[in-house]
């Protein structure tokens, strides 16, 4: 048996294909685990837990099925589902997990995130985080009506997207000060996150210590896995 690691679904009903892979992926693959972690962006976007499509609802129905079967799933929020919560929990029988987490992986502490907070070249993103991350915004914005709240998340959806067209690559991506200063601040030596959709194993040095960061991949063209057991780990991607 293996622990199963994705990120960055950003499932939506626009794209059907992706959640027809994801359901196949609970009932195959996930099945057969020892847990299932998803480390962030299982949705394109999450306008609260009262606020369930009926596309959204079937994935929820997908990992309900895949807990009850005793496989644990465990789900850290991301940039564009921050707002899940116990409903959540309750309706899927997943366990939220605070970002960042750390986890024993077959004797190795391992060190889990989204991935967000290592990107710290990118100050507007940054500061975005910490305002929607704020519980007062968080309650304000859920005091709204289900409309206006749709109006919002499309709207700051398109002005990522166009900021995302001009904004320098490498500034979306994890800086490396923050990456070493992740490492020591936990005392771990190996780190798995999504985010940045730059999938890949790096071997690195931290402190005179051999240190790995995993990157996970998004689910857009792919579906991007990482299967760790007792005797390794690989990480993989399946073009769709």
């Amino acid at each position: 048996m293996s622990i199963l690691f994705i990120s960055d679904l950003h499932l939506t009903e626009q794209r059907p294909n992706i959640i027809a892979l994801f359901q196949q992926f609970l009932r195959e693959e996930a099945a057969q685990a020892e847990a299932l972690y998803i480390l962030g962006d299982l949705f394109e976007a999450w306008l609260g837990d009262d606020a369930v499509t009926p596309d959204m609802q079937t994935i929820l129905d997908g990992l309900a099925q895949l807990t009850a079967a005793n496989v644990p799933v465990y789900v850290m929020v991301g940039n564009r589902d921050f707002l899940l919560g116990e409903p959540f929990e309750k309706n899927t029988g997943c366990k939220l997990i605070p970002d960042p987490s750390i986890i024993n992986l077959y004797g190795t502490d391992t060190l889990l995130m989204h991935g967000d907070t290592l990107c710290t070249d990118d100050v507007d993103y940054q500061k975005f985080r910490i305002q929607v991350r704020d519980p007062a915004w968080q309650k304000a914005f859920l005091a709204k009506t289900l409309e206006e709240r749709t109006t919002i998340g499309r709207d700051a959806r398109a002005q990522s997207k166009a900021r995302t067209q001009t904004i320098a690559e490498e500034i979306m991506d994890v800086n490396a000060t923050a990456v070493n200063e992740a490492f020591r601040q936990h005392g771990v030596t190996q780190l798995v996150h999504g985010h940045t959709h730059r999938p890949a194993t790096h071997q690195l040095t931290v402190d005179n210590t051999a240190v790995t960061r995993i990157v996970l991949g998004d689910w857009y063209d792919q579906t991007s896995i990482l299967r760790v057991t007792a005797e390794g780990m690989a990480l993989t991607a399946k073009v769709t």
